[in-house]
């Protein structure tokens, strides 16, 4: 594994990562000390909105293939801070996200979190890790319509049965680190409705909401306004729900969310 190319924004720096076999993993540095790190050569959720799974899964990252994301980079850039968001589920190369996570925990870092939540048997034990942050993909209130979204994500009834089973078990202060994510697609997603039941499940589940806006890619679907996303914000707010924004860093063209581009990730 080496370093094959850097990429920089104003904001941002992107890592090309060329592995043994040729195929390429990227990671993100930002907000000047985190680094967001890939676990999956592609991603087999093939949410339709994500430019990073448009070719499916290729393969799962070894431990040391996660890990070696941040030990080539950590004495060039002040890397506090992990976050498992790049490409793939993290979820679905438990085994090996999981040995990568207790190595960035012995080097004193903090590590965050990004997941649909399924598999849900392994999503259990992430919820008891001690993580710095865990932030579950729900995009949609309806089943039909998380289906379309996130494609290969598992049910949301199931989803949300094991919430409700596990997250009385944390203290309060592991449950505040726990928040749902909500990406707003206009026309899909946005109504009044839906925002209303997302709220209605965040407070039944005593959690926060990530509410994200879309980095526009290649497909059909459209970010709403900036004065709709305001207004949703408000909405969830005053149900007295803790509401996270997209940062500008998340927002940026290099390496904002949902931007990472998989078919970098073909053989030569």
């Amino acid at each position: 594994m080496r370093l094959s190319e850097v990429l920089r924004s104003e904001l941002n720096t992107l890592f090309l990562f060329e592995l043994e076999d040729r195929y390429t993993v990227e990671s993100v540095f930002y907000r000047g000390d985190t680094l967001c790190v890939s676990t999956q050569v592609g991603c087999g959720i093939r949410c339709p909105f994500c430019a990073s799974g448009k070719n499916g899964l290729i393969r799962n990252l070894t431990a040391d293939e996660i890990f070696g994301q941040y030990e080539l980079l950590k004495k060039k850039y002040p890397i506090r801070k992990i976050a498992v968001a790049g490409i793939g589920e993290p979820l679905m190369n438990w085994k090996n996200v999981r040995e990568a996570f207790f190595k960035f925990k012995e080097r004193g870092l903090k590590v965050s979190f990004y997941t649909t939540g399924f598999p849900t048997k392994h999503l259990k034990e992430l919820l008891h890790l001690p993580h710095s942050g865990l932030t579950i993909s729900l995009h949609a209130t309806d089943e039909k319509l998380r289906k379309l979204l996130i494609p290969h994500g598992g049910s949301l009834k199931e989803l949300i049965n094991t919430l409700k089973e596990e997250l009385p078990k944390l203290s309060k202060r592991k449950r505040n680190k726990v928040s749902l994510a909500y990406l707003l697609l206009k026309g899909v997603n946005d109504s009044e409705r839906a925002l209303r039941e997302l709220a209605g499940i965040a407070r039944e589940l005593g959690v926060g909401i990530t509410l994200l806006y879309y980095n526009k890619t290649f497909n059909e679907f459209r970010p709403v306004s900036p004065e709709e996303y305001e207004k949703a914000f408000l909405l969830l707010r005053s149900y007295g729900i803790r509401v996270t924004l997209s940062t500008r860093f998340r927002r940026d063209k290099l390496g904002g969310c949902g931007t990472l581009v998989v078919n970098r990730n073909a053989k030569a």
